[in-house]
């Protein structure tokens, strides 16, 4: 019965990475899952790993992604490829790994074999999920990246003012028109058509002052997850100056591009002057357009060395270009944590969405405040006269 337990755990926090990561994973959809992984050998990974995949996958663009999540929550090299798996049998129910399998297996232990089981319980997982990133030793901070590089941060959508025909939506004059004539003039039907959605751009600033040194890896680690696959998302850092670093997070690899944004920030661990650099960005790059009707994430601390009212002031701005201001502060997940620093607190006035960001949990949950998911307990929402203010176009 253990075994079953620390099954469903397993299956459980692999759900919640694979929803970090946009795939749909449901409820319904796991406990699939659950049942079919009950029936097979997840001893072996790639019976695992298809339990999964036919089961949690709702359609073909689920398919890259899960492997992704798949490799970076059982610390694997890679998914098991297609055309190397047999038809999944039916075989009696087992349990969860644990220490009794048999040690003199060596082909187990290579770190390639596709059928290598979980590297740690989903209890190990679910601690070191809400474990705070300055505190994790370096073999949990290895595991924590992967992790981050498989989340997908999907932005906001907004309407665009060109159309796309239709079934539904008000009737399109041109098209109708069109159609008459190419009948003999005959009014057939009413021709329709709605409003395209397009993706609204995401902005990041991330602090990499020393006061934000354990966790500036994270935050542009997510920053690289998200302007890799989203494309209209800029990636600024801040500390003593300001540089766009957006094009160094175009790469691939994750550790290759922070090598990258290493050799283009000159002022890695420096001081902080948010309200200097704060005009800079609105100066050159917010008032022409990248931060207008964007969703804008600041992940820094709030220390400030210089005017804290120049701080309050261009966060006004911002908050009157973007549609929508996330602060992501990574000493709010703290026990009895006050914003209490005079960046902070002439800051927030103008943050829409208030975050937590010293965990793996709580980027997860800034994944789905980007999104426009707010129903979290971890957020703090400005509002007006008791009332949330109502979202910018």
């Amino acid at each position: 019965m253990t075994g079953a337990s620390d099954l469903t755990r397993t299956l459980v926090g692999f759900a919640r990475t694979l929803r970090a990561a946009g795939v749909p994973a449901s409820v319904d959809r796991l406990h699939q899952t659950v049942t079919a992984a009950s029936h097979l050998d997840v001893a072996r990974r790639r019976d695992l790993y298809w339990a999964g995949r036919l089961t949690l996958c709702a359609g073909p663009d689920d398919l890259e992604r899960y492997d992704r999540a798949f490799a970076a929550y059982f610390a694997g090299e890679q998914a098991p490829p297609v055309r190397r798996v047999p038809p999944v049998q039916v075989v009696r129910p087992v349990a969860v790994p644990g220490p009794e399998r048999d040690p003199r297996n060596d082909d187990r232990d290579d770190p390639d074999d596709p059928d290598r089981p979980p590297a740690a319980t989903s209890s190990e997982l679910e601690v070191l999920r809400h474990r705070d990133l300055a505190a994790l030793t370096t073999a949990e901070r290895d595991v924590v990246r992967r992790l981050i590089a498989a989340i997908d941060p999907v932005g906001e959508t907004r309407l665009s003012r060109r159309h796309r025909p239709s079934s539904s939506g008000v009737v399109d004059p041109r098209r109708t028109v069109r159609a008459m004539l190419r009948r003999g003039g005959e009014p057939v039907r009413l021709e329709r058509r709605v409003r395209r959605v397009r993706p609204r751009r995401l902005v990041l600033i991330v602090d990499v002052s020393g006061s934000m040194q354990p966790y500036a890896d994270a935050f542009l680690r997510f920053a690289h997850a998200a302007a890799r696959r989203r494309a209209g998302t800029e990636v600024f850092t801040v500390g003593t100056r300001l540089t766009r670093v957006t094009r160094e997070m175009r790469g691939r690899d994750p550790s290759t591009a922070l090598l990258a944004v290493s050799g283009a920030v000159p002022d890695w661990s420096g001081g902080t002057r948010l309200g200097e650099l704060m005009k800079a960005f609105l100066d050159r790059w917010g008032q022409r357009g990248v931060a207008r009707g964007a969703v804008v994430v600041v992940a820094s601390d709030g220390w400030e060395r210089g005017d804290a009212g120049l701080l309050g002031e261009q966060m006004q701005r911002l908050s009157r270009l973007a549609h929508r201001v996330v602060w992501v502060n990574p000493h709010r997940g703290q026990p009895g944590y006050a914003p209490m620093t005079a960046g902070m607190l002439a800051a927030l006035p103008s943050v829409d969405d208030f975050v937590d960001g010293h965990s793996l949990a709580a980027l997860e949950r800034l994944a789905a405040v980007v999104a426009g998911n707010r129903a979290t307990s971890s957020i703090t929402s400005r509002t007006t006269s008791g009332r949330t203010e109502r979202r910018r176009a």
